[in-house]
């Protein structure tokens, strides 16, 4: 999981007139946040967001937010919590920061992703993905980017469950064990989302909304 610096400004005007001359001087509208941290309205750098976006993969990024304001400066360890994404031309709308403590668990939604192909695809049979992510709990340095589940032995009839999962140390699911994750069907038979073919590595798009109360 990467950590990664990244510079914002407070800014004092809202509304969505606001956020349109933000974007249009390449700037990202965003708010900063937290359990004892009042929300604060900033704007930071599009192409350096971006880079960031890339480095630390996007998704459940920690990065330290370097915050000028009117009352100085101050870097705090945050994360990416919300993206909102334009549907039409793929670009970042509005960023949510939510700042985070090296010390406290965090909970986050993380994907999983089915590696190899089953032995029960050969037969027939159809690969159905139940669930995409986990909900998990731990400490900020033991974020990972993804859960990476070997299907290539499973059967038809076969699946795997949260339980058959092998968490590293330190990360606890907060869900129930018994919830199915992936499962090899019969054929004509369809629970869920199907695959036909060998599972590749996958990358899920952002999108969220900006934080309540806050304008974009």
């Amino acid at each position: 999981m990467h950590q990664l610096r990244l510079a914002a400004q407070e800014r004092e005007t809202k509304g969505k007139g606001a956020a349109r001359k933000l974007r249009k001087n390449n700037k990202l509208p965003a708010v900063f946040y937290g359990p004892r941290t009042s929300p604060m309205m900033l704007a930071v750098d599009y192409p350096e967001f971006e880079r960031m976006m890339k480095l630390s993969g996007g998704e459940n990024a920690i990065l330290d937010l370097h915050i000028a304001s009117r009352h100085g400066e101050e870097t705090k360890k945050v994360m990416l919590k919300e993206l909102m994404i334009d549907p039409v031309r793929n670009t970042c709308l509005h960023a949510d920061f939510y700042e985070i403590y090296m010390d406290k668990e965090i909970t986050v939604d993380i994907p999983v992703r089915l590696m190899g192909t089953p032995i029960g695809l050969t037969n027939g049979g159809l690969l159905q993905v139940v669930r995409r992510e986990l909900t998990v709990s731990c400490l900020p340095d033991k974020l990972i980017d993804a859960l990476e589940v070997d299907v290539s032995g499973l059967e038809i009839g076969d699946s795997v469950h949260i339980r058959d999962i092998a968490l590293p140390e330190g990360i606890a699911c907060e869900q129930e064990g018994d919830l199915t994750v992936a499962v090899v069907s019969p054929p004509g038979l369809e629970i869920g989302e199907t695959r036909e073919g060998g599972i590749e590595e996958e990358t899920a798009g952002l999108e969220g909304e900006t934080a309540e109360g806050v304008d974009t």
